[in-house]
């Protein structure tokens, strides 16, 4: 009898064992299924109703595709109700075959035969004879809700010719990587508008790229104070709280250096500095924006100050390397890892100002702006949207001489972004 109980417990407890790795499993899948969808999905679902009798032009790259990683491309040259007639090419190109700042030529994409207009060469806002095929412009690109990456600049640029030539615009909306609530730096000033700082909105700027375009429109900050037909295909499932990890999406790269959806998280806590090519800021090694090197620099001496910065959700380690390509090739290098452990506390783009100021506390004869080369200064202001932080910076060394003038305008702008929310 007591053998009989022994292996009727045993079968039991063999069951229960079964119940709770199914229930891991389950939780495990559950983890990593999709919990939103995006604009192309929506539009699938309504079978492509607005774009029906319309000649369509299609703005996008590898990171347009639906929830099952088919090319927004293909998806609307395989509609049967959608007459696909062009495609434009970013930065990168519509299938993504073109290296970071090179230029996007005119061609014919292989798969479909359609003519590609480069809207990154000589052309960066779509001329008339461009778009005379066409009635209406898709956008459909993922960004990294960061203002100096080039996407949202070509999507403002759309929707000025679409304005000045009688075309609808349509985006297929997109998650910020960053989430909706992070909104850091000042407004670009009108000697700095540049394609890396298109228009006077902060460095982050809290907005998918529907309520970006919403806004451009709403607030006339396109050209001339032009306003497009715009229409913005929302996505369903979305929250403002959401950063790209949790939206159970799969990530396409949105540049060689933005492998990962955490790249888009490190590429404004080291983008800034990284245009003076003053230290290695990871682009050349395996975590491309998450950390600061240089041949000169001691790891731990470094690591230990910034940690006593105290920085909210953020961790430096040191780090020791040999970069592969770009700045500090091939050299021995030390610096630290940045490494967000927050990122609802963090701060993402002051980390930087704080690394060159550490900087130059340890190492005075090392102060950036003392060696970095000057012909690159003209890009770091752009970047900055401002002249301001880099002079008031160099005065002294010092972030909070800074901070008053790059946290300026976040709150107004928090408040006037906010009228075109489409999520909570």
């Amino acid at each position: 009898m007591k053998k009989f109980i022994c292996h009727r417990h045993t079968a039991t407890r063999q069951k229960l064992i079964g119940v709770l790795l199914l229930l891991c499993f389950a939780i495990g899948a559950q983890a990593q299924k999709i919990r939103i969808k995006t604009g192309i999905e929506v539009l699938k679902s309504q079978n492509f109703r607005c774009l029906e009798g319309k000649r369509v032009g299609l703005i996008t790259n590898p990171t347009g595709v639906d929830n099952e990683l088919r090319s927004t491309i293909d998806i609307l040259h395989e509609a049967p109700n959608v007459n696909l007639v062009a495609l434009y090419g970013p930065e990168h190109g519509v299938r993504g075959d073109v290296h970071a700042g090179d230029h996007v030529s005119d061609q014919r994409d292989p798969a479909t035969g359609l003519p590609v207009y480069s809207l990154y060469g000589k052309t960066r806002k779509a001329t008339p004879e461009m778009l005379k095929d066409v009635n209406v412009l898709v956008y459909d690109i993922q960004d990294i809700g960061c203002r100096s990456f080039t996407y949202i600049s070509t999507l403002g640029l759309a929707m000025e010719a679409a304005a000045e030539n009688g075309k609808e615009l349509i985006v297929l909306d997109r998650p910020n990587p960053l989430g909706g609530l992070k909104v850091e730096g000042n407004l670009v000033e009108d000697d700095c508008i540049s394609f890396v700082s298109q228009f006077k909105i902060p460095y982050l700027y809290g907005l998918t790229c529907g309520e970006l375009a919403l806004m451009l429109n709403g607030e006339r900050m396109l050209a001339g104070g032009v306003q497009c037909k715009l229409t913005v295909i929302k996505m369903k499932g979305w929250k403002r709280k959401m950063d790209y990890t949790a939206t159970g999406l799969q990530w396409i790269p949105s540049s060689p250096h933005i492998p990962h959806p955490h790249s888009a998280f490190f590429y404004p806590v080291s983008g800034i500095l990284g245009e003076l090519g003053y230290m290695s800021i990871g682009v050349g090694y395996t975590i491309p924006f998450q950390m600061f090197a240089a041949s000169w620099a001691e790891a731990d001496k470094l690591a230990d100050a910034l940690n006593e910065l105290h920085v909210p959700g953020v961790i430096f380690r040191p780090i020791y390397l040999q970069p592969f390509y770009s700045v500090g090739k091939g050299e021995q290098l030390q610096g630290v890892q940045v490494h967000i452990t927050d990122y609802a506390k963090a701060p993402l783009s002051p980390i930087q100002f704080l690394v060159m100021q550490e900087v130059a506390r340890l190492w005075p004869d090392r102060a950036v702006f003392d060696h970095a080369d000057k012909g690159r200064f003209n890009m770091f202001n752009k970047v900055c949207g401002s002249r301001q932080i880099r002079e008031r910076f160099s005065q002294n060394n010092r972030w909070e001489d800074i901070r008053p003038y790059w946290e300026k305008d976040v709150e107004s702008f928090r408040q006037l972004s906010k009228k075109y929310y489409l999520y909570r």
